[in-house]
């Protein structure tokens, strides 16, 4: 089990080095907060990922530059992509949303003839999840496209209504809040941008007036829509989504003054109001999503937020309606963070790079998706993390398991009965597997992890690891019932393969020196 990769760690201290394939996979963010810990769930991602849904305990997430939809299963990502469209991908384009309802899986993406063609502008199409492809394309809405601010994020409400952004693709007419002398030629006509949109409905746009979104989020507890905005040279926003809501841009970005709303022209019965919070200096707000966290209630009236330009994860805690935010900082009760004021209350994580998307899992935990990192981290309670290491711990060595390919196979199941039948009927035994236990686990996940999505090292490890198992199965004829034994056979067994290991390869390169 633990006690082999010990072995392995004496090989390859001994001759082998990590390349920098490996020098990410031990950084991760870090929380303020003691009762949540953050992880590293799936690593060395590829193709620049956008945002993710749930299918019931699978995963599907985007990679903006190739038109993939990939799987997640049981934590492992799977060879094979269950979608390939054509996208263009220049700048703000391609694989930009996906959100589901049971077995339907609705895809926002820049649509091309080929990949890294002319654009055809962007489209949402909704697919039935067979439980391995996405089948059966429907066209729901075709929407214009640009280089910059074409939004992607969608979200499922209370009643399973899918909500959509788009940002206003850079032209600005009716629904950008443009006064109609101002409008020349065809801005009169709208274009379906710069909107948010419920799909499946005949329904007139739910809101207006927006200047670009990468995050849609519903209160589960009230069913309101929240999203948030990115500014242009300042003020970014977080704001609550009435139906019939007027964002204010390009009057308004941020808190408006007197002058800028007696400049709002109005657009039939859509009202503005002011955003929930607003940051003065901007940091590219991004993902956005409610706590319900199983384990504990302390985050149940919290709402995460992710950015793209500092790796900050914010949280925020909901008034007693739920249609705002509480701060104890005397200077955030403008719900505004000038450049000159601390964040320190709102940050609850760092380090988590350019965040594109948050989503709550049916376990209640937090995955949080990044672009930067090419990583899913999951945030949960401690308490739920120390049950899963315990579970990992009974289990069999996760290392081996990606080696083999399952924790049924005969190499596993050697080792699983050599620690629970031998090694730990001693107290030595006990000792060395509980202080080694913290050590291994820190890092065999995300080896593991490597070793799923990479062959080639998968193979290595194979061939490093088999003989150290096969020496091993000596100890299936040895009785080790007192401390003394263990302790003999155990390093005996490490000498044998230091000899193996080391001292073979250097007798071979010995003697080819002496014969040159």
């Amino acid at each position: 089990m633990r006690f082999i990769f010990l072995l392995v760690l004496l090989v390859i201290s001994s001759g082998f080095v990590f390349t920098d394939a490996f020098a990410d996979i031990f950084g991760e963010p870090a929380l303020k907060v003691k009762d949540l810990v953050v992880e590293k769930y799936v690593s060395n991602l590829c193709c620049m990922i956008t945002t993710m849904t749930f299918v019931e305990d699978d995963i599907l997430f985007l990679q903006k530059s190739d038109g993939m939809v990939r799987l997640i299963r049981d934590g492992v990502l799977q060879d094979k992509p269950v979608l390939d469209v054509s996208v263009d991908s220049v700048g703000e384009k391609g694989m930009l949303g996906i959100t589901s309802v049971d077995s339907s899986v609705y895809l926002y993406f820049t649509e091309a003839e080929k990949d890294g063609g002319e654009s055809l502008g962007n489209r949402i199409y909704k697919f039935e999840w067979d439980g391995n492809s996405l089948l059966n394309p429907v066209l729901l809405k075709k929407l214009p496209s640009n280089v910059s601010h074409n939004g992607g994020a969608m979200t499922v409400g209370l009643d399973d209504q899918v909500y959509a952004v788009i940002g206003d693709t850079l032209h600005y007419g009716l629904l950008q809040n443009k006064p109609i002398e101002w409008l020349k030629g065809d801005d009169i006509n709208f274009k379906d941008n710069g909107v948010i949109l419920q799909l499946e409905t005949e329904k007139p746009y739910f809101a207006m007036g927006i200047r670009n979104s990468f995050g849609l989020a519903i209160d589960p507890v009230t069913g309101n829509l929240w999203a948030t905005e990115n500014g242009d040279d300042d003020f970014d926003e977080i704001n609550l989504i009435p139906e019939k809501f007027n964002s204010g841009w390009i009057v308004i970005m941020g808190p408006a003054t007197e002058s800028e709303l007696d400049s709002l022209p109005g657009y039939e019965d859509y009202i503005y109001d002011d955003p929930e919070f607003t940051w003065e200096a901007v940091v590219a707000p991004t993902g956005l999503d409610f706590a319900k966290f199983q384990e504990t209630n302390a985050y149940d009236n919290s709402l995460f937020v992710g950015d793209c330009n500092t790796g900050n994860l914010y949280k925020f805690e909901l008034n007693e309606n739920r249609d705002g935010f509480e701060f104890t900082s005397s200077f955030l009760q403008d719900n505004i963070i000038n450049k000159n004021e601390s964040m320190d209350e709102i940050i609850i994580g760092t380090g988590f790079g350019c965040v594109t998307d948050i989503e709550r899992g049916p376990d209640g935990f937090l995955y949080v998706v990044s672009l930067s990192e090419n990583a899913i981290f999951r945030i949960l309670p401690t308490a739920s993390a120390a049950n899963i290491t315990d579970s990992k711990n009974g289990g069999g060595c996760l290392i081996a398991t990606a080696t083999f390919g399952s924790e049924l196979s005969s190499q596993v199941q050697q080792l699983r009965e050599l620690r629970d039948n031998s090694i730990l009927q001693t107290e030595s035994g006990m000792l060395f597997m509980n202080t080694f236990n913290d050590f291994y686990y820190s890092f065999s996940p995300d080896i593991a992890d490597y070793e799923r999505e990479n062959t080639v090292f998968r193979e290595m490890v194979k061939v490093a690891i088999t003989p150290m198992i096969s020496s091993l199965s000596i100890l299936n004829y040895a009785d080790m019932d007192s401390e003394y034994e263990v302790l003999g056979y155990g390093i005996s067994l490490i000498l044998l393969n230091i000899g193996m290991y080391v001292g073979i390869p250097a007798s071979i390169l010995f003697g080819i020196r002496k014969r040159s």
